[in-house]
């Protein structure tokens, strides 16, 4: 009897002890999941706080829209500045040309060409900008405010002015002669030690000299005290003593 007693005491105590540990095992789980884990961040800090990648692709996309907006932002003279940069003086000189036509007016981009009349029209800014462009690219043999300098040494006269800048070229004649040169081939592109001071850009002189006058007389251009300026003896060509103007034979018929 007292065997079956302590049997049955010890069924009891396995049982109870095999519950316990069930209870156990069921239960630890779930008091594991209710543990909030050290490296999740709070719900607050994933508002508040932009990660970096999201900062960096926010900055990247200012970056670019930034730099889109700067490229659009251009000027009216960015391609004669492309065209001094690169020193491709022939397309300057083209692009000075339809720059002068554009800023002349609406009756001179209809028609194609400015008028003398219309040069005072012209902004001084506009043509300082221009002018600027070519000396600063021009180590200061170009331009227009090279051009007034040596049409005022000259006193105004236009027939020694194109000698002076070369638009004109002495003929092998036994006579002091000079032609204007044929545009486009004879006029002289590059920038070196022999192309002459003031020979670019061009200003065609086909209906005359009163736009290059107006355009060299223009206020964009004037400094104090320099139309007062002494002029210079004419350059003898062909050798010896200068010639007089009479002497010279020059054609009217101007290429440019």
């Amino acid at each position: 009897m007292a065997t079956t007693n302590s049997l049955h005491h010890h069924h009891t105590s396995y049982q109870h002890h095999r519950h316990n540990l069930q209870y156990q095992s069921h239960f630890t789980p779930t008091s594991l999941s209710l543990k909030h884990p050290t490296s999740t961040p709070a719900f607050s800090s994933l508002i508040c706080s932009p990660s970096s990648s999201s900062s960096t692709f926010v900055s990247a996309a200012l970056t670019t829209n930034s730099s889109a907006i700067t490229t659009e932002t251009t000027t009216k003279f960015d391609v004669l500045a492309t065209h001094l940069i690169n020193q491709d003086f022939k397309k300057a000189d083209e692009e000075t040309r339809r720059l002068l036509i554009q800023i002349a007016g609406e009756a001179a981009i209809k028609r194609g060409y400015v008028f003398f009349s219309e040069v005072k029209s012209i902004s001084v800014e506009d043509l300082q900008a221009i002018d600027n462009l070519w000396t600063k690219h021009s180590d200061g043999r170009f331009g227009y405010s090279v051009q007034r300098k040596i049409w005022l040494k000259v006193k105004k006269d236009f027939t020694r002015f194109f000698i002076k800048v070369e638009w004109m070229k002495l003929l092998d004649t036994e006579v002091v002669q000079y032609n204007y040169r044929a545009f486009p081939d004879e006029f002289k592109w590059e920038l070196n030690d022999e192309t002459p001071l003031g020979h670019l850009p061009l200003t065609n002189a086909l209906r005359g000299t009163q736009l290059l006058k107006c355009v060299l007389s223009h206020p964009a251009f004037e400094i104090d005290g320099d139309d007062n300026e002494e002029g210079e003896e004419a350059e003898n060509r062909g050798g010896g003593k200068a010639q007089t103007k009479d002497t010279r034979v020059f054609k009217t018929d101007y290429s440019f």
